[in-house]
């Protein structure tokens, strides 16, 4: 049951008039609270706290009201029936949405012939999370890993292999295109000659096509490589600017025949800016001067190509809030061109620093790689774990040192910049995956050394921990709808972490399987147990996390 909707609605009715429900700080003084008086007090001419009194014996009609009482300048608190909320919160949770929609999601996004960096982290979890987020809800997805694949690195990179020979792994792959790069900057005839064996190879030369599909594979083996370490959901597709290049020109027909390419010194751009711009907003680049593709021509054919194909109701992406301007750029365009009516949205990330504020590095001042994040965490996890003086598996050290780095990402505002700390994100104690997963750990651990137990009773009197906990778990169904709503992943990770609080104070508060529990209670609060694992266990899966047998 979606708790919150359900109450709201039912007051709503009840009053004739919508207003507002809220939880309260401090729960003693009820479960929800609504300012219904105060909006109405100014067209009923009297006095919120007076129209207030006036409204509670109405709110005392609902089934299940156990209380009102008025509070403030005119707030109604609202408690709820103990037998209320114990028979909602045994019904399986409702997600499935009645309104599916067909939806596009490009993540990922990452380079062909570059090891994944930490600026893939982001995209790659929060992305993740949200196709999860609206697969639960039954939406129907299609998942896009829009590569690097055809852009001038593709040909400084053939220019080295021509010149060394092709690389025998992915370890010699990935140092390939900075050490051409760097050639490039001190060398013109060899950054003209990337340039035009870029131009060459987008054109269709068999000997460049050849080179560029053998090192393809060395690249997308590390790819699958890292998304296994990072438990992420299979790509339904891997199509990136190659993969769209076909539809290049069927795209510019027509942005032309729409009138809205201009010539601009050699180059083919779109002015995208309008009157009510307040800020810079530069043309579109759809082809440059030398007659090479560019970022902006193979997001729009990508976005030709998923119209026609897909057909979806929504196209989103998650990418670096760096490209913010790109998207609005590509967007204004698509738009115009009337390349589809699908909603189009972008969520950008914000960056990852370390603990001194400053962008993430390797201790040798490189740019960390994705696997170096998740190697550092693991030993980090390893670290605790032999202090602490325990063995654990090397599997269960794994699923420890994921959840630490996949929750800590998931955990802030996704357009905000975090610290990535791994001695932090690995405490077993806080606002951490460890401390999740822990948590989990420990209820199935009580139900497992439960076994079988008899029914709960059908009524039940519930105490602060116990209606608490299934308050909590009762607000599952908001949180997730919101969460896709608002695009905004760590509202799970956040709604996971205070469900967690609730259990652990429901578990020490609460016995359970201790002798002086009489059966009753006992049988009551495994029930109890049970809904909060399994309300738990679905928010970590949502996050593409793994709950270990031990901890």
């Amino acid at each position: 049951m979606n708790l919150y909707k359900y109450i709201s609605k039912s007051i709503n009715d009840k009053l004739g008039f919508t207003a507002n429900l809220e939880t309260p700080r401090n729960r003693e003084f009820g479960d929800f609270s609504t300012n219904a008086a105060m909006v109405m007090a100014k067209s009923a001419g009297k006095n919120p706290r007076e129209l207030a009194n006036e409204i509670l014996p109405k709110l005392r009609e609902l089934d299940f009201v156990a209380d009102v009482s008025v509070a403030g300048p005119g707030f109604i608190n609202i408690k709820l029936k103990d037998d209320f909320i114990w028979h909602a919160a045994q019904e399986p949770h409702n997600t499935k949405t009645e309104n599916p929609k067909k939806i596009d999601l490009d993540y990922g996004g990452y380079n062909v012939g570059k090891a994944l960096h930490i600026g893939h982290l982001r995209t790659s979890i929060v992305g993740d999370t949200f196709n999860r987020i609206a697969k639960f809800l039954g939406h129907t997805t299609k998942s896009y890993n829009h590569i690097g694949d055809w852009g001038r690195p593709m040909g400084l990179i053939i220019t080295w292999i021509l010149e060394f020979g092709m690389p025998k792994n992915a370890d010699e792959l990935n140092k390939i295109y900075p050490e051409s790069t760097a050639r490039a900057k001190s060398d013109d005839a060899w950054m003209a000659r990337a340039k035009e064996i870029t131009a060459e190879l987008q054109s269709g030369n068999p000997e460049y096509r050849k080179i560029y599909d053998d090192f393809m594979k060395i690249s997308l083996s590390q790819m699958d490589t890292v998304l296994h370490r990072l438990n992420l959901l299979p790509f339904d597709e891997t199509m990136g600017e190659r993969g769209v290049a076909p539809y290049v020109a069927d795209t510019q027909k027509i942005l032309e025949s729409c009138g809205l390419l201009v010539e601009s010194d050699g180059a083919m751009i779109v002015n995208v800016r309008t009157d009510d711009d307040t800020a810079p907003m530069p043309p579109l680049m759809f082809r440059t001067s030398s007659d090479t593709q560019t970022y902006a021509a193979a997001d729009l054919s990508a976005i030709y190509y998923r119209n026609k194909s897909d057909k979806p109701d929504i196209i989103g992406y998650f990418t670096d809030s760096r490209q913010n301007l790109h998207f609005q750029q590509v967007f204004r365009v698509a738009k115009m061109a009337h390349l589809t009516d699908a909603e189009l949205f972008h969520t950008g990330f914000g960056a990852i620093t370390g603990p001194d504020g400053k962008p993430f590095k390797t201790r040798d001042g490189g740019v960390a790689e994705l696997l170096d994040i998740l190697d550092t965490s693991t030993d980090a996890v390893r670290k605790r774990v032999t202090d602490a003086g325990k063995v654990l598996q090397d599997d269960t050290i794994d699923a420890i040192a994921l959840a630490a780095v996949k929750f800590n990402d998931l955990l802030h505002d996704v357009r905000a910049d975090y610290v990535f700390d791994p001695n932090q994100i690995t405490s077993f104690e806080g606002r951490t995956g460890p401390y999740v997963l822990y948590t989990a750990v420990r209820l199935n651990s009580v139900l497992k050394r439960a076994g079988d137990t008899p029914d709960a009773a059908t009524t039940t009197t519930l105490t602060p921990d116990e209606r608490n906990l299934l308050i909590e778990t009762l607000d599952f169904e908001r949180t997730v709808q919101s969460a896709f709503d608002n695009r905004a992943t760590d509202m799970i990770a956040n709604y996971a972490y205070d469900l967690c609080q609730l259990v652990n104070a429901f578990y020490h508060n609460c016995p359970i399987l201790r002798d002086d529990v009489d059966d009753e209670t006992r049988a009551k609060r495994i029930k109890i147990t049970q809904i909060a694992r399994d309300t738990l266990a679905t928010t970590i899966d949502l996050m593409g996390l793994k709950i270990p047998e031990e901890m």
